[in-house]
């Protein structure tokens, strides 16, 4: 009877949930900052997240056999948060960067995006980065185009906890321009019509799914997941429902 008990515990025990061995992994938990549109944003409907980066993780998920569980976070402390366990991946339109790459590890790029300066649309002046010098220049905090603003000389940054508010003080005229990812910024042009991106698109930017250092196993089976969807073509009707187009480069 004892033998029995023992074996019948084991087997309990091998069927466990989410955790650091993906061997009896059967949640992911991941970390996203539901406030980017079209990666990620609250679907008003279902209050669930939805988007581009909301899709793929879930595509991941269903290659791999785990169920996607979803942990809406500040981007701000999208790393902090992944150090500290409190989910396993986050994915939020993450540029890979030197520096975060020395905080976490990524997942092969899955995402090719860059820079673009949004303008309010009676805006004529400005074109190029050069022409914000001494302007009120919006960003989201802890994204690469608050980085660049910053580095822009006289420039007056102000950082904003998501892009959409950043926009909306722009079209209250508290703002001279907005720096953020292009495809982003054309989505929320797309739905409020009250601005214009100017110029040429200003970097190259890969995103990635951020992991933590360490967790080898993890990022191979997320990119063997990539690989697949890429192969059979699931991540190319992902892209053209997203963002109305085939991803760069086919």
């Amino acid at each position: 009877m004892l033998f029995g008990i023992a074996v019948v515990s084991a087997q309990f025990l091998s069927c466990g949930g989410s955790g650091d061995n993906p061997a009896k992994r059967m949640v992911l938990r991941i970390g996203t900052d539901a406030t980017y549109p079209p990666f990620e944003t609250v679907d008003v409907e279902t209050g669930k997240p939805s988007g581009f980066d909301i899709d793929l993780i879930t595509l991941v998920c269903e290659v791999n056999g785990w169920k996607p569980e979803f942990i809406v976070t500040p981007f701000d402390g999208m790393i902090p948060g992944l150090q500290g366990k409190k989910y396993d991946v986050a994915i939020s339109a993450m540029t890979i960067t030197p520096e975060r790459a020395a905080a976490v590890d990524f997942s092969e790029p899955y995402y090719l995006a860059g820079q673009t300066i949004a303008v309010p649309l009676e805006e004529n002046n400005i074109s190029k980065p050069d022409d914000l010098k001494g302007k009120r220049v919006g960003a989201q905090l802890g994204t690469t185009g608050e980085m660049m603003a910053k580095r822009i000389a006289e420039a007056q940054v102000f950082s904003f906890d998501n892009i959409g508010a950043a926009f909306l003080d722009m079209a209250n005229g508290h703002l001279d321009a907005v720096l953020n990812d292009f495809p982003t910024t054309r989505a929320y042009i797309k739905s409020h019509p009250t601005a214009k991106t100017v110029g040429e698109i200003l970097s190259r930017e890969q995103y990635g799914i951020a992991l933590r250092k360490g967790d080898t196993e993890l990022r191979i089976e997320v990119n063997a997941a990539l690989a697949k969807l890429k192969a059979d073509g699931r991540y190319r009707q992902l892209h053209i429902k997203w963002f109305d187009s085939s991803p760069v480069g086919e």
